[in-house]
């Protein structure tokens, strides 16, 4: 079982929070299109013959491309690596770009899971992040997608900064509910250094984040799930029960991916490895039959430690017998880590399985962190 990403560098505009690798240019989205297929030749053996159960378009903005060139990168996939009959081949897609001919031309393509980003369904609040859609597309889209016959679609929804009042928070969640979406990801609004947001928060053009309004409409995004039946089984990821992602559960449970395209990053369960993050340079070395990647061997603490990040962020939880397959008696050091955790209510066992309380969800990187080796 494995996964392939697929990264489209190209966005009609740049969200002032973003810090993904992307170009607003699509002159050279040719010889881009060609690069990838011609690196998923190349890396034909990363994934050492196992079934391809996922595909992620990923990006930037997947949904900018036509269904042809879907096909054509879908195809060149089936040419070298073996893909489940009822592989999950999820398209990210702007509510913009979901038009009636846009969604009509995917049917003809083998995407079957839509990840449509809402963020919010205000149009200040989507103004504010320079989004490229208005409030009324958020809502068209997704009903067009269902109306089309898709109906395995995630909507992405951001929380916690200072023009989304807890009152808009409850709307916007009320809203997906009523849409009937069956898997929801929701993020806190974070700070990345680099990004637009960032420069005007330090000009004081836009005003700072509010940890405590965060961590509020965290909770209360947890709640509201809980009541409409969804599971929480990952931090920012709900579900009706049997809608989780395949594809991204897979990389919290450390399943073999290749990323294709600029900055797309691959894991093979020995290493990790990430391509340049520069179309032009991408292009110019795929040109040459060359992947233009580094590459990090990952050590017994690296694989220790990838575990207890990415495990405790799951439902499913961490697994202290895994540990010790990692090494030995590792789960011993860990286990007194740990202690301070159960005593603040933040962590609770249940068997060899550890996993975060509602509470402990507000402190996961921490929680982590402290239990790394």
């Amino acid at each position: 079982m494995a996964g392939i990403y697929i990264h489209i560098p190209f966005c009609k505009q740049a969200c002032y929070y973003c810090d993904f690798h992307f170009s607003t240019s699509l002159k050279y989205k040719d010889e881009l299109l060609g690069a990838l297929q011609n690196e998923i030749r190349l890396q034909k053996d990363y994934l050492n013959g196992e079934t391809v159960e996922t595909i992620y378009f990923g990006g930037g903005t997947p949904s900018l491309l036509k269904g042809g060139e879907i096909n054509a990168l879908i195809d060149t996939i089936t040419r070298y690596h073996t893909v489940s009959s009822d592989a999950e081949i999820t398209l990210e897609a702007n509510p913009d770009d979901l038009d009636q001919e846009k969604v009509s031309a995917l049917r003809q393509t083998p995407v079957n899971r839509f990840s449509i980003g809402i963020q919010s369904f205000f149009d200040e609040d989507l103004f504010w992040m320079n989004r490229a859609h208005r409030a009324n597309e958020a809502e068209s889209s997704i009903k067009r997608v269902q109306d089309c016959g898709f109906e395995n679609i995630t909507a992405d929804l951001i929380y916690g900064y200072p023009l989304l009042t807890d009152q808009k928070w409850k709307q916007n969640l009320e809203l997906l509910f009523a849409l009937n979406i069956p898997h929801v990801s929701a993020y806190g609004m974070t700070v990345e250094p680099k990004t637009a947001l960032a420069a005007y928060i330090k000009k004081k053009v836009y005003a700072p984040m509010d940890e405590a309004q965060s961590a509020e409409q965290f909770m209360v995004l947890m709640n509201a799930m809980e009541q409409q039946g969804y599971e929480q089984y990952e931090i920012s990821n709900f579900c009706r029960p049997g809608h989780y992602s395949r594809h991204n559960a897979n990389y919290w449970k450390g399943v073999k991916y290749l990323g294709v395209g600029p900055s797309a990053h691959s894991f093979n369960g020995e290493a990790r490895a990430w391509n340049v993050a520069n179309n032009a340079k991408y292009i110019q070395a795929l040109a040459g039959n060359q992947i233009p990647a580094e590459r990090e061997e990952l050590t017994e603490q690296n694989r220790l430690n990838e575990y207890i990040m990415t495990a405790l962020r799951t439902m499913w939880g961490l697994d202290i017998d895994k540990l010790d397959n990692i090494a030995n008696n590792a789960s011993t050091e860990l286990i007194c880590a740990a202690e301070p955790y159960f005593d603040k209510g933040w962590l609770q066992r249940e068997g060899q399985i550890f996993t975060l309380t509602q509470e402990g969800k507000l402190y996961a990187d921490l929680v982590a962190s402290e239990l790394f080796f």
